[in-house]
């Protein structure tokens, strides 16, 4: 297992130059000059000279490539062009927040997702699994922002159970820390704040994690052992849950790791939508102001968590299912 991770974890490497290299090269063929974006359109020519001197916009970009990776490999992001601050405070100020909408995001989706999945296995051709299809199939069509802007319109402005834009005052440790000391309020705020967010952006996930548990969980109730366990006098929820779930469950992890992307990318749409002050609004912003320190940063990291998520699933595999071995 551990010359395994290591391996992985050494294929990280091209992983990571290549995603630096194609953003690099995407980020400046883009339209656009961040200097004129940030000075506007009465900038004197000495100004203009001036700000791509001080940003090293002024050298070829061969050679501010080199300079982007020597960085990176010291870690230094670089400085942000349009808020001048180093690009690594503007992430730790806006990763947390987009962590905690993807995880929320990705744990609705697969507990969701699988209870309702199994019992529309489980009750197939009753009402519970025409509902539950349904559900699904809407959720696979309908686009996120749609649903974001669904979801303002009823429960934020219709029936005012939910905040309309923003995710509260204070960061989720500042009101857990407040919780702790007495004063539920900010973390309540904070709560009703993730709601909607965390909804919009896990339906399309659940709905593809409802459809598959029910294919896999029927196609599993098929096979010789479900038979045989039955036969020994096992009941309904040992076979179910101990044998059936489990074997189901392998490719759904698989799917789950593969569309962390899509939960990712999402809440780019998801923080846009919602004013969600998380990386996927600072990535949008940036991309509009051609901040460039910024977009190179935000997409290697959210690329190189997105290989990260890969390796747990791997060895999630092995946890699950003893027959799989890394050598």
């Amino acid at each position: 297992m551990l010359s395994f991770l290591l391996r992985r974890l050494a294929q990280l490497i091209p992983v990571w130059i290549g995603v630096s290299l194609i953003i690099f090269i995407l980020i400046h063929a883009a339209p656009g000059d961040p200097i004129m974006v940030l000075l506007g359109d009465r900038a004197t020519p000495e100004q203009i000279a001036q700000l791509r001197t001080a940003y090293g916009l002024d050298k070829p970009l061969t050679e501010q490539y080199v300079i982007f990776i020597g960085r990176l490999l010291k870690g230094d992001l670089g400085t942000s062009i349009h808020h001048r601050i180093p690009v690594a405070q503007l992430i730790a100020d806006r990763l947390p927040r987009t962590l905690v909408l993807i995880v929320t995001s990705a744990v609705i989706a697969f507990i969701v997702g699988i209870i309702t999945g199994t019992l529309s296995a489980l009750y197939r051709g009753t009402w519970i699994d025409y509902i539950a299809s349904f559900i699904a199939f809407f959720g696979v069509a309908a686009p996120s922002f749609w649903i974001g802007i669904m979801m303002i319109m009823i429960f934020a402005l219709h029936l005012g159970w939910f905040p309309v834009l923003g995710a509260g005052e204070q960061s989720l440790t500042e009101a857990l820390a407040a919780a702790w000391s007495g004063n539920a309020g900010p973390l309540k705020d904070y709560v009703r704040s993730l709601v909607m967010p965390a909804l919009t952006n896990s339906f399309w996930m659940m709905a593809l994690v409802m459809r598959l548990t029910r294919t896999n969980f029927l196609e599993q109730m098929e096979l010789d052992y479900v038979r045989t366990a039955f036969a020994k006098g096992l009941g309904s929820t040992a076979v179910y849950m101990r044998h059936v779930f489990r074997n189901a469950l392998n490719p759904i992890i698989t799917v789950t790791a593969v569309q962390f992307g899509t939960v990712l990318s999402g809440a780019v749409v998801t923080e846009s939508v919602f004013a969600w002050p998380g990386m996927g609004l600072l990535l949008i912003d940036s991309v509009f102001q051609r901040d460039y320190p910024v977009v190179q940063s935000v997409v290697i990291l959210t690329a190189l968590m997105f290989a990260f998520v890969n390796i747990v699933v791997d060895i999630a595999y092995a946890v699950l299912d003893p027959r799989i071995r890394y050598g």
